[in-house]
């Protein structure tokens, strides 16, 4: 069952032809983790929701409280059983039906879906993990390619080279050639006691778990967190590299090209991520 505009329906077919976020890819999302009724880190992702918005020139309704949307995700949870479980929530807003590319008016409609996840804390898989470089297709360094869009043609496209070439994942390359992020998250290097993250301005997603790693790694005072583009060659003299997103937690890479990784530093760091969202 799924939550469209505050009501519970049995029957998820509800876009039609005319909705804006399928015919112009003219919607946002929100993917967030739930665990036993607890919408993890819901203010980050509300301010990012609400930001998004005003950048995309969508009216924000009156009613689009942090509040509000939770009362939503909850009730959704609730209709589908899963507010003593784990959960993938997907938020959706996207404008009303109206116009061709010029929109008739910009007043939104949402829709809330949930699926169950294994998982209730954050979790350090030890399963091999291989990614490459994408290279057919560029991303903008734009303020448009950090938000959560519907406009995913190269994250489609990349995932199936990935899949064709037997590869876990890839790395997004922007058009100055610098490395962006992963197809589902953040990435952060390793090399000695500097950990590095592309910069927002690089084009780069800006991620609620990227944020929650630049927050705990500034309080290890063994560590120095950088915010820095990324050259290509910079991944083969890394010691270690790990993805980062909101459902995974971490994701720490195994290889890249002949470069095999350690993972000490997503084993350090998971433990305190998992206190963090105990304390909150």
């Amino acid at each position: 069952m799924i939550n469209y505009n505050g009501t519970i329906l049995e029957n998820n077919k509800v876009i039609s032809t005319e909705n804006r976020g399928f015919a112009y890819g003219d919607a946002l999302f929100e993917t967030i983790k739930a665990s036993h009724g607890k919408i993890l880190f819901l203010e980050d992702h509300y301010f990012r929701l609400m930001a998004s918005m005003r950048i995309m020139r969508m009216e924000i309704p009156m009613n689009f409280t942090m509040e509000y949307l939770e009362s939503q995700m909850l009730l959704t949870l609730e209709k589908n059983n899963l507010m003593q479980a784990a959960a993938r929530v997907k938020f959706t807003v996207f404008r009303e039906e109206g116009g061709l590319y010029t929109p008739s008016n910009n007043n939104v409609s949402f829709v809330v879906a949930v699926k169950p996840l294994e998982d209730d804390f954050y979790t350090l898989s030890d399963d091999f993990y291989e990614v490459d470089l994408f290279k057919d297709y560029y991303l903008s360094p734009s303020l448009l390619s950090t938000l959560k869009t519907n406009n995913k043609a190269l994250n489609v496209v990349s995932s199936i080279f990935a899949k064709e070439n037997k590869l876990n994942n890839c790395l997004i390359l922007n058009t100055n050639k610098h490395v962006v992020e992963a197809l589902n998250g953040n990435v952060f290097l390793v090399k000695g006691n500097v950990i590095k993250t592309p910069p927002i301005s690089d084009g780069c997603l800006k991620g609620i778990m990227r944020k929650q790693i630049i927050d705990i790694l500034s309080k290890i005072p063994n560590y120095e967190i950088e915010e820095a583009s990324v050259s290509p060659f910079e991944i083969q003299k890394a010691d270690e590299i790990f993805i980062t997103n909101v459902i995974v937690g971490i994701q720490p890479i195994s290889k890249y090209r002949k470069k095999q990784f350690s993972t000490g530093v997503a084993k350090e760091i998971i433990g305190k991520l998992n206190a963090k969202i105990r304390l909150n």
